[in-house]
């Protein structure tokens, strides 16, 4: 057994606030995210780059096994790479549309109206590619092990999306299956796995999104106790 030093703590004494501030920030919060949407029709309108680094650096706050923070977040705003993408993830969904799906997929699609035109990968003017790291590495270059690198990477692209909902921006989860090939175009290493591919903006102006209905809470929680 290896012996490792104790992890340095510090004093957490975070704000508090009483029952009714508490209330109606949580009711605040609640509010903004029910207005979230995923959106197909951006603006070219370009983002501040200091507002998409700090809404990653948000999304880097997420708890980790072990504290490996074992992800990768790669921003894409070069017009020639995100055409490369396109073209790479329409390919992928031609397939996918054309027979990997089965019906019932399909079917469940069809509300939705989407297919495997994905311009929106070039029209957002940024793209957030998010990698789940499966190992890290030592000092020396051999594997040092990743702790629930799913939960992990999963939570901080739940992370990831409050922020930017929170920034008045818009999104998309995006997963073209398989995405390898986002490893590849963006020359990632042999330890990334592409998790989620990002479209951010601002709506396009005639910007329309499906009127769905969220399950009631008492469709998604169970109470044990008072």
């Amino acid at each position: 057994m290896h012996d490792r030093p104790a992890l340095r703590t510090i004093a957490y004494h975070p704000e508090r606030p009483d029952a009714a501030e508490a209330l109606q920030r949580a009711t605040a919060f609640r509010k903004l995210m029910d207005g979230r949407r995923s959106v197909r029709h951006f603006s070219p309108e370009a983002v501040a780059p200091e507002l998409i680094d700090e809404v990653i650096r948000t999304a880097s706050t997420a708890p980790s096994g072990a504290h490996k923070q074992p992800w990768t977040f790669c921003l894409v705003t070069d017009p020639a790479l995100k055409h490369r993408i396109r073209e790479a993830a329409e390919e992928e969904e031609r397939a996918n549309y054309g027979g990997r799906m089965p019906p019932e997929w399909l079917e469940d699609l069809a509300p939705l109206g989407t297919d495997a035109n994905k311009d929106f990968l070039e029209i957002a003017p940024c793209l957030i590619v998010v990698f789940k790291q499966a190992h890290g590495h030592r000092p020396d270059g051999t594997k040092r092990k990743n702790y629930y690198v799913e939960e992990s990477v999963g939570i901080a692209c739940g992370f990831l999306l409050a922020a930017i909902r929170n920034a008045g921006l818009v999104a998309l989860t995006h997963t073209p299956s398989p995405m390898n090939f986002l490893a590849r175009l963006l020359d990632r290493p042999e330890n990334e796995r592409a998790f989620l591919l990002v479209p951010v903006g601002h709506p396009a102006a005639d910007c329309e999104v499906p009127d769905l209905r969220r399950k009631e809470l008492c469709e998604v929680m169970v109470r044990y106790g008072g």
